[in-house]
């Protein structure tokens, strides 16, 4: 496996020395000693993980500076992750650190132990977000805003290029939300007609009194209010695209004066006499069943085999398999773009979630909800309470188990959480459990690591030198011992265990796609 690349931005040279000396071993590592500095190696090598003091020339006293390379390291749009090493224990600082951009924060004197847990941790996931980016950038089905890799959104956009260069009319089916105006706007964009008006009228939202005067125009006088002739849709798209969408719609009367215009391109305003010809295209769309209207008489037959010469099926977004997750990242980028935010992807409980919903309202809905995730995250990654989805786990059906698994997996739930309560000290968290006294200490220990590490992917407590190392072997009395084993010290840097940072708790750690 390929080493890291590490990038040092310490203004103490004392302790840039004793660090790179101290992570040599493990990751490649590069190191400045003021911002400019740091900022161009950042540019020029891209690493992995940077470790930056928020104390900087010209002022280290003021974290300003420090603040002003890590929004800049993070606005770089990397999958390389920052985490602040600062002497500034404010918790102040923390919260804004990590609002702008670092992946965690370390407070000086440094413990070298967890420092390496919380460097490997941040650059295992930088390398999965990297391979997921790349995933993300393999060429996937694209027309337009129209964006998917299944192979029912490819079929309709193979379907949806063949017709974009001939004349005959279209109908578009599908579930609302599907994206049929984007598959209009798509084949008027790839047509002759693409530089030409692109009219689009709902008639279904539209009263039926207004509704003829809307689709063909009026004369002035034609009836009570007309003071001046008007221009209906029909003339508006001259020379292109109009776009009948919930076509189902349309009453009787008004389905016989469509059917004229498709059969020789002329019409006459509401109150005029005259023909006008008018030279566009149709294209229409609804998410009714149209021959079962035309069953009951709601839908002229005539008419339906006018508008359907090609008829294309849109797929809903339950039946597009990953496309979901693919949308989602799309999504996720126009919202930061329009609401300046700078999320970076989803939790694994979130695209677990995204994939198990049923999504009633297709495309439009998961829009709609990303945008409504983003608003509400607090972190960088959005989660199910975020998105106001499910929990993929609570549809599962779960097969059965014995009482010793059900009573193992509560004690490593109720451990996990004491973990996360003091920090990742283990003999605090057994006193709080009270399990020292009822309880072999190995089979303690074994639960606390279980605990922990089971923890780890989901962006849980970060470890601490307790958890990073060998556990300490204790006598066999009914009391603990209080000792444990630390690293050797290392020069210039405290033996003692560190304060872990504000960010070191549970917090919603994700990825931007599996």
């Amino acid at each position: 496996m390929s080493r890291h690349k590490v990038l040092i931005i310490e203004d103490d040279e004392a302790t840039r020395r004793q660090l790179e000396w101290a992570l040599r071993e493990e990751f490649d590592v590069v190191s400045a000693g003021d911002g400019v500095t740091g900022l161009a190696l950042a540019h020029a090598q891209s690493p992995t993980l940077t470790l930056l003091d928020l104390g900087l020339p010209p002022n280290p006293v003021d974290p300003a500076e420090g603040f002003r390379c890590l929004r800049e390291i993070a606005q770089s749009g990397g999958p390389g992750k920052v985490i602040v090493c600062t002497g500034h224990g404010d918790r102040q600082y923390a919260v804004q650190a990590v609002r702008h951009g670092a992946h965690d924060f370390f407070i000086k004197p440094v413990d070298l132990d967890l420092l390496k847990c919380l460097m490997r941790r941040a650059c295992w996931i930088a390398e999965l977000e990297r391979e997921q980016q790349s995933l993300l950038a393999e060429p996937a089905g694209e027309m337009g805003d129209l964006v998917g890799a299944s192979e029912s959104i490819r079929f309709v956009m193979a379907a949806l290029r063949k017709v974009a260069h001939t004349e005959v009319p279209v109908l578009l089916t599908g579930e609302s939300g599907t994206g049929k105006e984007l598959a209009a706007k798509a084949i008027h964009a790839r047509s002759p007609r693409q530089g030409k008006p692109f009219v689009a009228i709902n008639c279904g939202a539209i009263p039926e009194t207004l509704l003829e005067s809307e689709l063909f125009g009026h004369e002035r006088g034609a009836f009570t209010g007309a003071w001046q002739e008007k221009n209906g849709r029909l003339e508006a798209a001259q020379g292109g695209t109009l776009f009948l969408d919930e076509v189902g719609e349309l009453p009787l009367p008004l389905q016989v004066k469509l059917l004229r215009f498709l059969q020789d391109h002329t019409l006459e305003r509401v109150g005029g006499k005259r023909p006008i010809k008018v030279d566009c295209r149709i294209i229409a769309a609804t998410n009714m069943d149209l021959r079962e209207a035309m069953s009951r008489g709601r839908f002229r037959d005539d008419l339906y085999y006018r508008l359907g010469v090609v008829a294309i099926a849109l797929p809903p977004l339950r039946a597009r398999g990953k496309d979901v997750l693919l949308l989602a990242q799309a999504f996720l980028k126009q919202a930061n773009r329009s609401l300046g935010r700078r999320a970076r992807g989803f939790t694994r409980d979130a695209i677990r979630a995204l994939q198990a919903y049923a999504w009633p309202g297709n495309v439009r809905e998961l829009s709609n909800r990303i945008h409504r995730g983003l608003v509400m995250a607090e972190g960088p990654y959005l989660t199910p309470e975020d998105l106001e989805l499910p929990s993929a786990e609570g549809n599962q059906v779960l097969p059965p188990i014995s009482l010793k698994e059900a009573r193992h997996r509560l004690e490593a739930r109720l451990i996990a959480e004491a973990l996360s309560l003091y920090s990742g000290n283990v003999r605090q968290a057994a006193e709080a459990q009270s399990v020292f006294p009822a309880r072999p200490h190995k089979s303690l220990m074994n639960n606390m690591i279980t605990a922990t590490m089971n923890a780890r992917p989901s962006g849980g407590v970060a470890p601490s030198t307790a958890t990073c190392g060998r556990p300490h072997r204790h006598r066999s009395s009914p009391e603990p011992s209080t000792t444990r084993d630390f690293p050797r010290p290392t020069p210039g840097l405290s033996p003692s265990p560190s304060r872990v940072s504000p960010t070191a708790g549970p917090k919603p750690e994700g990825l931007p796609f599996v």
